[in-house]
């Protein structure tokens, strides 16, 4: 009986699966071998070459004998606004479509105009021959010579028209072949094939050189419709848009003109397709508007060459640096072009932001460095790290604060109140000294009441973000006008520039909470290493800076140390540009104990405190009932006029918004009265007798 389910072998074929099973088989292992795919991907390519080449010799034929380029060049300069471009290609098609005419009525005449001219030409050629035969034939005296030239020449043509009866066959045959392989090579230099047949050295570019044709085809592949659209329709294939290539450093650049339709700012947003499409990465393709309209300026690196270290400070390798503040320019680094980044410090006041361990405290002691090699300079520090950074300005600051903690913010808070007051001092000096162009340079050197003063704070932030509150009910950090060391930065950038005392700082993460943004715009010079967001590049650059090209959230983290983008003064910019982004020298601890020492030969000694003396500060609630006087209330404008003529090196730069916020936090704050904004008398006193109680009450216990 025989078994179920059980398949038993057919006798005829044995154990061998079905011949389609085979078949099925052969197929897939044929397929999968790697020489069939290759053998595959060589006819499709090689194929494409000849149907490619025959498309582009057809368009050029067709270039040729119609008017098709000079339209496509017609609306090419129209879509770029280029209208007297426009009509120059106009006129020449007209040109063309007259001199085509000609040729065209020249051909109606031609049969007649050939047909004469073989006439004439035969009957002149038989004559010559026939009188050469008889000028033979009279040297030789024989009569047969008469004819003797021409049967040579018919004799000639005999020969000649054997010979192409024997090359015509094979010509014939071969010539289908000569013009496949003219339209394969075409086909091949232009590699117009699709990109899975072609080889991989044929497919990479990484690292190739920047011609039109690559920055075009980056360009038309962007994903942006009206840009693709206004390429295809141009007829030089969009190179009309690019100007020249040049060489700029370590890198190319190049202007492109975009087409109507186009906004820089599309392009901008997507500077990572952009570099990919050029084979490069992100950090190696900038994007910059620059003064011309419906412009992009790119600046393409060459493949890697971010990479490589730009070399030594001249502070180190030129032991006889000097520097001047008024005349010379510090040398911070170089510009992506390769050429030497110089910044003039007189009288600006400097920022200099970024995420943490990215350079900044280098970046910035650099700076301080080339400057301390001038005499004149008076340096105040603090250092609100205390890692001993700027520990090499012990014997050249005037004051020196080390440290991260609360104590060490109330002593820079008081270094800047310091430098305010003598600020104030200087201002009525200046006024009485009668000087027409402020403060000279042979002032600053010889007239020690207006040297130049630095006031510099490392990591302002923790300055900013004390909670401390001082004995007057006045917070030292902050961002409100109680603020006693956002107060004092804000005077020093209001006025100190015009006497010689500037404020430089340095921060990590921007944000409103810990740099306030009239802080930010204050400085003159705004840096920035690299951040974590473009919203924190606005806050350390500002919008326009950031809306014309500048990108510190696109430089590369613990890559790109010491790189920062510059915007504001002090720095030479091309025309148009708002930024520029330059590789900073690196100075090692070592290098800047030794350019400190050469500093400090310069001078004759200089001793250094670690600690500022408070300035004995203005008792604003009493001050603000000193200038009610007796009336129960007076409007806010003439309360801060009357503080104005009170106190000027306090309340002159005083707003209502600042009187606002110093009454609101003492429980006095202004109100409407039939109205108007006013100060309440009777509020103020009994501010002023609560802060009195909350203190002797503190003394007590």
């Amino acid at each position: 009986m025989p078994l179920q389910g059980v398949v038993l072998p057919n006798p005829r074929h044995g154990d061998r699966p079905p011949v389609w099973t085979r078949g099925r088989n052969a197929v897939r292992v044929l397929l999968a071998d790697e020489r069939t795919r290759n053998g595959a991907r060589f006819a499709v390519r090689h194929g494409a070459f000849v149907f490619a080449g025959g498309a582009i010799a057809a368009r050029r034929a067709w270039d040729g004998r119609t008017l098709s380029r000079y339209e496509r060049m017609m609306r090419t300069a129209e879509a770029q606004g280029m209208h007297e471009q426009a009509l120059e290609w106009e006129v020449r098609a007209a040109a063309f479509r007259s001199a085509r005419h000609q040729r065209r009525m020249d051909l109606l005449k031609a049969p007649q105009h050939v047909a004469k001219g073989a006439a004439i030409g035969a009957g002149t050629a038989l004559g010559g021959l026939l009188l050469l035969g008889v000028v033979l034939a009279i040297a030789e005296k024989d009569l047969a010579l008469v004819v003797a030239p021409t049967m040579t020449v018919i004799e000639l043509i005999r020969w000649i028209v054997v010979f192409v009866s024997i090359v015509w066959g094979p010509l014939v045959t071969v010539a289908p072949w000569l013009a496949l392989l003219a339209l394969w090579s075409v086909g091949r230099k232009r590699q117009a094939a699709p990109a899975w047949t072609l080889p991989a050295a044929a497919v990479s570019t990484v690292g190739a050189p920047i011609t039109p044709s690559i920055v075009v085809t980056a360009l038309r592949d962007l994903g942006i419709a009206p840009m693709r659209a206004a390429i295809k329709d141009m007829g030089d294939a969009g190179a009309g848009m690019l100007g020249p290539i040049r060489i700029a450093g370590c890198g190319v650049e190049v202007d492109v003109t975009l087409p109507s339709g186009v906004s820089t700012e599309e392009v901008q947003k997507r500077r990572r397709k952009l570099a990919e499409n050029l084979s490069r990465h992100e950090h190696e393709v900038f994007i910059s508007i620059p003064q011309a309209a419906r412009t992009v300026r790119l600046w393409i690196a060459d493949s890697g060459a971010l990479d490589e270290p730009i070399g030594p400070s001249p502070l180190v390798t030129d032991a006889d640096m000097s520097a001047d503040l008024y005349t010379g320019r510090a040398p911070w680094g170089q510009d992506l072009r390769g050429d030497a980044a110089l910044l003039s410090l007189l009288q600006r006041h400097l920022l200099i932001t970024g995420l943490s361990n990215q350079g900044k405290t280098a970046s910035l002691r650099a700076l301080a460095l080339w400057l301390a090699l001038d005499t004149s300079v008076e340096f105040r520090l603090a250092d609100l790290k205390g890692v001993g950074d700027w520990r090499v300005f012990d014997g050249l600051a005037t004051v020196l604060i080390q440290g991260p903690t609360d104590e060490h913010v109330i002593e820079a808070t008081h270094m800047l109140e310091a430098a305010v007051r003598e600020m104030e001092q200087r201002l009525v000096l200046l006024e009485q000294s009668g000087a027409t162009d402020g403060v000279t340079r042979e002032m600053a050197r010889n007239d020690p009441r207006f040297h130049p003063i630095v006031l510099l704070v490392d990591e302002a932030q923790v300055a900013f973000m004390c909670p401390v509150v001082g004995d007057d009910k006045r917070p030292y950090g902050g961002t409100k006008a109680t603020s006693r060391y956002f107060m004092a930065a804000r005077k020093i950038h209001n006025q100190g520039r015009a006497v010689n005392v500037v404020l430089w700082q340095g921060t990590q993460d921007p944000t409103d909470q810990n740099l306030p943004k009239l802080v930010r715009e204050g400085a003159h010079i705004r840096a920035s290493l690299v951040l974590g967001s473009e919203e924190q590049a606005r806050m350390a650059l500002g919008d326009k800076a950031v809306n014309g090209g500048a990108a510190p959230h696109k430089l590369r983290m613990g890559l790109d140390k010491g790189t920062v983008v510059v915007a504001g003064d002090g720095v030479k910019l091309a025309p148009g540009q708002s930024s520029i982004t330059i590789r900073t020298h690196f100075i090692s601890g070592e290098d800047a104990i030794v350019i400190g020492d050469r500093a400090k030969a310069l001078r004759a000694g200089v001793t250094t405190l670690h600690s500022a003396e408070p300035v004995e500060q203005a008792d604003l609630l009493a001050d603000v009932a000193t200038a009610l006087g007796d009336a129960p209330r007076v409007r806010t404008q003439e309360v801060l006029q009357r503080l104005a003529a009170l106190n000027p090196g306090e309340y002159r730069e005083w707003t209502f918004g600042d009187l606002k916020q110093v009454l609101e936090a003492a429980g006095a704050a202004p109100y409407k009265s039939d109205g108007q904004m006013v100060v309440g008398r009777d509020r103020v006193l009994a501010a002023l007798s609560e802060r009195d109680q909350d203190t002797d009450d503190s003394h007590e216990a």
